[in-house]
């Protein structure tokens, strides 16, 4: 039993089946060939390792009406193949939509029937087809100026279309523009190299009990004004009766003496002391190895080379074997 758990883990437990056929049953050590490894069943988290939100929005009126009425918020939170289909279908729909434009112009004009008359004036030179009009809206519209197709002077409903081709192109490349250059700009690949400890302990130190974990920087640019904040989730029912089935209490890290002020150079072991003020003061160690419950834990620093702001969750543990008192705390090193 101990050779299979040093294998493969706690994560497992040995099971085998009775011979009365009633099931998989737990089974001691030197119980036979019968054995076999079942995973136990992961409880579900409310935030995930990277930092992810496991959480569903439902019985929403008008959700997506909500969406709409913040559309460049909405176009920076889609993934990144989304961003790229919108970003060309909204181009290439703009610019055809006004090459027909032009196209439409120079068919009313009789400007195709005409285009080779030696004395006619057309409204844009050399427009005879849809295929060059689409060149000539391409030409104006990226600034190209190839001199080949031009307006005339002879065509005012050419000169106003020209006018609002150019408002409309500034405000399409101001918004598709703007939200892929944000979209990139996002600190959440940063966020990657802050690295959390795997699992948090309970130990002495300076003679209190304390829950202990560590937190690094793997890269060499610095994170300016960084500030560490803990939250812990657990359901919890108030005296009246209500329940909270996710009632979230702040975790002391050091917010009254500036300890949650930190200068991240190296790996910083943080420290919330268990004492007659934490949530976790009435809890023995069998409690805390039974009580359903996470640990959020929350790193906000601007980056020193773009002066943005990443933030990096956490959510430790499961109770039991990650957070048992006495475990020394070389088991949170990075």
């Amino acid at each position: 039993m101990s050779a299979l758990r040093r294998k493969f883990g706690d994560d497992y437990q040995v099971v085998t089946t009775s011979s009365s056929g009633s099931g998989l049953q737990p089974q001691g050590p030197g119980q036979g060939p019968q054995q076999q490894l079942v995973p136990k069943k992961k409880r579900q988290r409310f935030v995930d390792k990277n930092g992810r939100c496991n959480v569903q929005h439902g019985n929403l009126g008008s959700e997506t009406s909500r969406y709409l009425s913040d559309l460049f918020t909405t176009l920076v939170d889609l993934k990144w193949r989304w961003n790229l289909f919108i970003f060309i279908l909204t181009y290439t729909v703009a610019w055809l939509f006004m090459a027909s434009m032009w196209w439409v112009i120079a068919y009313t004009r009789g400007d195709l029937n005409k285009a080779h008359v030696g004395n006619y004036t057309p409204c844009v030179a050399n427009v005879y087809n849809f295929p060059s009009a689409f060149l000539f809206f391409i030409e104006t519209e990226a600034t190209i100026g190839y001199g080949y197709r031009y307006i005339t002077d002879k065509c005012p409903e050419g000169i106003i279309l020209f006018l609002f081709q150019s408002i409309l192109g500034s405000i399409v490349d101001a918004f598709l523009i703007g939200c892929m250059f944000i979209k990139m700009s996002q600190p959440k690949k940063r966020a990657e190299t802050l690295m959390f400890s795997e699992h948090a302990v309970i130990s002495m130190r300076d003679g209190k009990l304390t829950l202990m974990f560590r937190v690094g920087n793997l890269r060499n640019s610095h994170m300016v004004s960084a500030q560490i904040r803990c939250k812990l989730l657990k359901s919890r029912q108030t005296p009246e009766g209500e329940f909270l089935p996710l009632d979230q209490l702040e975790l002391d890290v050091g917010f009254s003496t500036g300890a949650d002020q930190l200068f991240l150079v190296s790996p910083l072991t943080i420290c919330h002391v268990i004492d007659a003020k934490s949530p976790f003061y009435d809890l023995s160690q069998r409690s805390m190895q039974s009580e359903q419950f996470e640990i959020v834990v929350i790193l906000e620093g601007i980056v020193e080379t773009t002066e943005e702001r990443p933030c990096e969750k956490m959510a430790d543990h499961k109770p039991g074997r990650e957070l048992s008192p006495g475990t020394e705390s070389a088991g949170v090193l990075i």
